[in-house]
């Protein structure tokens, strides 16, 4: 078994996950390991989706000519994969989908989401698939601000996110608009032109309270960049609209939980709908604008 550190979590996995920052720990919280997961699902589980099943604190995923797999009571992940398949293909759903899943089951609250550190605090940029935050995240890790965690965001009780993987996801032409080369990355599978980025030195593994949201959208070219402030009650649906695999939450009876977790983040944050205009993706100038709108908050709360 190999032993690895990520999420807060020393996960011991007889796959290798190079995404990930090995550890010395010797006693492992998360177990991830082959074995036979039924093709008919869960013996008391319920439908939630196409190849998709839950019950509580379990979930039950296959995904065709890769693998099915099981999730359960937070410290376990077992894979059952396609005779023949590539490890990449294996790895790209069991650290999103799975380790989500598992998330859940250890009572956070998951978004999906990308989080940086602006001084001492946290910052997330949520928003639809393609909507650019794997992007705007290495946009603001060049402009030197360290990032917590890509896509898969998970938050505490106390409102901190807590540390994920020292990598980000980027698809060829993000990397072009950046000016990364894409040459010497290992793609995330053999087929998809989107890369691990290392992060190296700029992946900052700390809890820190999240101070900021940002919910990314578009509008037409002449409007330029504005933003929306979130108060109150208005917080609670766009949180949950951006809730990481939200069906999962749910299938797996943790509503209440999450309803909990989300009136203690709302409490603590704030939440503004920011629109860029729509078509050519300016990266630079949203990093910019971001950054600026960040200070304002931070200086006149």
């Amino acid at each position: 078994m190999h032993l690895y550190h990520c999420y807060g979590l020393t996960i011991a996995s007889d796959l290798v996950l190079p995404e990930l920052n090995i550890t010395t720990e010797t006693e492992p919280m998360v177990r991830i390991h082959q074995g036979s997961v039924d093709p008919a699902g869960l013996s008391d589980g319920h439908l939630i989706g196409p190849y998709l099943q839950a019950a509580e604190q379990q979930l039950w995923l296959t995904i065709p000519e890769v693998a099915r797999f099981l999730i359960k009571n937070g410290n376990e992940i077992v894979y059952d994969p396609v005779p023949g398949i590539d490890e990449d293909s294996i790895r790209v759903f069991m650290l999103g989908s799975c380790l989500g899943a598992l998330l859940f089951q250890q009572g956070y609250l998951v978004l999906h989401g990308n989080a940086f550190r602006v001084d001492d605090a946290c910052v997330i940029c949520v928003g639809h698939s393609g909507a650019g935050k794997s992007t705007l995240a290495a946009a603001m890790m060049q402009r030197g601000h360290a990032i917590i965690a890509d896509d898969v965001c998970p938050i505490d009780a106390q409102g901190q996110a807590i540390s994920g993987m020292p990598r980000i996801k980027l698809w060829q032409d993000s990397a072009d608009k950046l000016g990364i080369s894409t040459k010497e990355l290992a793609r995330i599978r053999p087929e998809l032109e989107k890369f691990n980025y290392p992060l190296g030195q700029a992946f900052c593994e700390q809890a820190l309270p999240v101070k900021a949201i940002y919910i990314l959208n578009t509008q037409e070219e002449e409007q330029g960049f504005s933003v929306e402030r979130l108060v109150g009650m208005q917080k609670f649906n766009p949180l949950k609209v951006n809730t990481y695999r939200f069906q999962y939450m749910q299938g797996m009876q943790l509503n209440k939980q999450h309803l909990r977790r989300v009136s203690e983040l709302s409490a603590k944050i704030h939440l503004t709908r920011l629109y860029r205009p729509r078509g050519t993706f300016k990266i630079d100038e949203l990093a910019d604008f971001i950054l600026d709108d960040i200070q304002q908050l931070m200086t006149h709360p």
